[in-house]
């Protein structure tokens, strides 16, 4: 069922991932020329691949322990691509690379809250399914 509210925030999560990407900057670099995610191979592809993986989770609605794990999947995978965020910045030398953060390095927290705002929500359908099989 697709108008559950999982799937609404997996739908968001998707957008955000797969489409926001694309109109905000990661970073402006040492000539103040913004840097977006297409110029990044890698991280374009974490971008899109969390995107992808949220859309595929809205249809597994039928098996909600599988749209469980994979949106535990795709936390972890937002979780690596911030981590990858605070590494380049932390770690550049007297910021030769990354001059001026963009608000593009936050997008994987937004995604992070959506994504477990789905889970819960596909958390408690699954406990609500498992109390109604008792009375059986």
């Amino acid at each position: 069922m697709i108008q559950r509210i999982q799937s609404i925030y997996l739908f968001f999560a998707a957008l955000i991932s797969g489409i926001l990407i694309f109109f905000v900057s990661l970073w402006s670099n040492e000539a103040g020329e913004p840097v977006f995610v297409q110029d990044v191979i890698l991280v374009l592809g974490m971008f899109l691949g969390s995107a992808v993986l949220s859309l595929a989770t809205i249809f597994l609605f039928k098996n909600r322990k599988l749209q469980f794990v994979l949106g535990r999947l795709n936390i972890l995978l937002n979780f690596f691509l911030l981590g990858v965020f605070v590494y380049w910045t932390l770690t550049v030398p007297g910021e030769m690379e990354i001059s001026e953060k963009g608000i593009g390095m936050f997008i994987p927290v937004l995604s992070i809250v959506f994504l477990v705002l789905a889970n819960k929500a596909i958390k408690k359908d699954e406990d609500l399914v498992k109390s109604v099989d008792r009375f059986r």
